[in-house]
């Protein structure tokens, strides 16, 4: 099941392994996201089965980020507005944070700072990316965060919080992960999406974002983009200049579309002025 390159601690594998079988939700949002022909009153009938997804999906739509005119009342509206992607990006991250139910403390936030950035991440590549590459990485720059809360959890459970939260204060939080668990957030995630046999793709092109050397080629490009999609939309502290230079950084150093970026991200900037006013 595992990457056999990868050595992971034994402690880890138990917690993949423990983790419940996916909700008949989530199972149901995969299969629709696999068809070829896809048809908004059957995402619809999956969704509004699920109370706690819809008042998230509301949530979401109706927030800055996407500074839609009127309020959003309607799932319908939502999912119109937001385009079935971006909602099946919602959908998956709220149902598999309803199964990692952990605090995030030993990063010093919370879970909806995680939401919120995660929002910001996938919402960066809908603005950012165009055509097949769009479709195929607004899901996982809105999940490939997901491994923190498995880290988290571990950290706690070893004693190690202050320890971390310090660490974090002077040091890059891959490094930092690293250090105390031997994994990164996102290579923990790409274990998990195997465990549960969740988009294999998906779990590919995730492995290796805080590896990029080790990256195989055929999903390298997607892969740097998630990195620079994850440095710019850093959870601990999203969108701030520090993170959005690094990741103009990477971006020019990865060959990709660095003029688009920058107006991708001006505009996401320029919506969340308005949440501050």
């Amino acid at each position: 099941m595992y990457d056999k390159s990868v050595e992971v601690d034994q402690s880890i594998i138990d917690k993949i392994d423990s983790l419940p079988p996916l909700p008949k939700t989530v199972i149901e949002i995969e299969e629709f996201r696999q068809k070829k022909s896809k048809e908004l009153d059957d995402l619809l009938d999956i969704i509004n089965k699920d109370a706690l997804l819809v008042a998230t999906l509301l949530k979401v739509s109706n927030s800055a980020i996407f500074c839609f005119k009127s309020k959003i009342e309607t799932v319908r509206k939502a999912v119109n507005l937001l385009g079935i992607e971006f909602t099946i990006s919602i959908a998956m991250s709220s149902a598999l944070q309803n199964i990692l139910k952990t605090n995030l403390f030993p990063y010093g936030i919370h879970s909806n700072d995680f939401m919120r950035a995660s929002n910001l991440s996938s919402r960066l590549a809908q603005l950012w990316l165009k055509g097949e590459v769009r479709n195929e990485l607004v899901l996982p720059a809105f999940l490939q965060e997901t491994g923190m809360f498995i880290l988290a959890e571990i950290i706690d459970e070893r004693g190690q919080t202050n320890d971390f939260v310090k660490a974090l204060q002077t040091g890059d939080r891959t490094e930092v992960e690293l250090q105390y668990t031997g994994l990164t957030s996102t290579k923990l995630t790409s274990l998990i999406f195997q465990k549960w046999k969740l988009c294999s793709y998906m779990s590919h092109v995730i492995a290796c974002v805080d590896d990029i050397a080790h990256c195989n080629v055929a999903y390298l490009k997607y892969t740097q983009t998630l990195h620079v999609l994850k440095t710019i939309c850093e959870v601990t502290d999203p969108l701030s200049e520090e993170n959005i230079e690094k990741g103009l950084i990477k971006a020019s150093e990865f060959n990709l579309d660095v003029d688009a970026l920058k107006k991708a991200i001006v505009k996401l900037q320029d919506d969340l002025l308005e949440e501050d006013d």
